[in-house]
């Protein structure tokens, strides 16, 4: 398989200063791309891989914006225009969770899981679909269309307890993502999702401690918990302009997780 080409790609990249987003940034920018790095509060990071994404060959920006805000989520698409002529790339990876039974739960809490988690990816979706169309129609004959690349997990069809507004978001994100997939398919722009399982992250530590995640990520099929750089991967692999043929689809990169328990190293199985 010959390496991903970005050459003349431009890319939004939401979350992008910490984790997944930050790792999907620099890869993006060592394929050749120009990268919007945005970020809510982490500045500094934010400004951290720009540095990154240029060491690594690329052009980036890092631009603020709560992804919750319709109208911030509108001003990164316009920046990507503003600072690199175009829109081509981009990939929703911005996401809140609160955890707690759902009838307990902090309704501030539980809807800022909600607004960030799946309005944001909708905010994007939708802006960076107007701008990909745009592009088409301004340029008669001129090759068109975009990538979008909206970060799910297997919680959108895991209900994994105490996470009931993060998983209804992202079983909306996946289902909004095949639905927009059809809609805009003539426009050729192609929307697919990935599905990161448990992965090494900085918001991790805000459900566990350095040992629970350990301890945890031994117990997954393949032994450990994910990392940043290999979702990256798979979004990189989404987002390849070469695969034209590929969308609506989901990508599972979980280490096994989501298997049946019992396909955990050799466990009898029930019945």
């Amino acid at each position: 398989m010959s390496a991903v080409d970005l050459k003349g790609q431009v890319a939004v990249v939401t979350g992008a200063s910490l984790g997944i987003g930050e790792a999907t940034a620099v890869a993006l920018a060592r394929a050749g791309a120009s990268v919007i790095v945005n970020y809510r509060s982490h500045r500094e990071q934010a400004e951290k891989v720009v540095k990154e994404c240029e060491a690594a060959g690329g052009q980036a920006v890092a631009v603020a914006g709560d992804v919750a805000e319709q109208a911030a989520v509108e001003n990164l698409v316009a920046e990507a225009v503003k600072n690199f002529g175009k829109l081509t790339i981009a990939v929703s990876n911005a996401a809140f969770s609160d955890r707690e039974v759902f009838y307990q739960a902090d309704m501030a809490g539980f809807k800022r899981t909600v607004d960030v988690t799946m309005w944001g990816a909708f905010y994007l979706m939708r802006a960076a679909t107007q701008q990909m169309i745009k592009q088409g129609e301004s340029s008669p004959g001129v090759p068109g269309g975009g990538s979008i690349v909206l970060v799910s997990s297997p919680h959108a069809f895991i209900p994994a307890p105490r996470a009931m507004a993060y998983n209804m978001s992202k079983a909306a994100v996946e289902h909004m993502a095949r639905t927009a997939a059809i809609e805009v398919a003539e426009h050729r722009i192609r929307i697919n999702v990935i599905q990161p399982g448990w992965t090494d992250t900085p918001g991790e530590r805000k459900f566990a401690s350095e040992d629970t995640l350990q301890t945890a990520g031994a117990k997954i099929p393949l032994g450990r918990l994910g990392t940043p750089a290999e979702m990256a991967e798979g979004i990189l692999f989404l987002a390849d302009p070469k695969n034209t043929y590929l969308t609506g689809a989901a990508l599972l990169i979980d280490g096994g997780i989501s298997l049946p328990w019992w396909a955990n190293r050799g466990s009898a199985a029930p019945g």
